[in-house]
């Protein structure tokens, strides 16, 4: 069993910055052989993919509508993965969730790949 939680969102004007973390703990995996993905979810809406990283090779996928201006890192040594998030808009407004997957994403913006979700943190920017 593996327990997500976000942290670290909050309100940001346009064009600002923003960095959330997610934190995964469990006596029973190793964070290093997790592969850690982000999604957002805004009122009325589907949860859509944001980032996701594999562990394996470090690559990295995004969105379109972040490429660019959305970072996803991890450090292992505190089980921890990050979205750096840079020139947010307010399109950016949504509950973001990080997902771990046992096994090595492909696609990576298939939630159906992933095995864990957190509880999601509150990202709201204003115009």
């Amino acid at each position: 069993q593996v327990l997500l939680v976000e942290s670290g969102g909050g309100l940001v004007q346009a064009g600002g910055s923003l960095r959330i973390s997610c934190a995964a703990s469990g006596r029973t995996f190793s964070f290093s052989s997790l592969d850690m993905g982000w999604f957002r979810q805004a009122p009325g809406k589907e949860r859509e993919f944001v980032a996701a990283g594999r562990w394996s090779n470090g690559r990295t996928k995004y969105a379109n509508s972040v490429k660019g201006r959305f970072t996803i890192s991890r450090d292992n040594a505190k089980n921890t993965v990050y979205l750096q998030m840079n020139s947010l808009k307010p399109d950016d407004t949504a509950t973001y969730y990080c997902a771990a997957a046992r096994g090595r994403l492909i696609l990576g913006s298939s939630p159906n790949e992933y095995d864990y979700w957190g509880q999601g943190t509150q990202v709201t920017v204003s115009s």
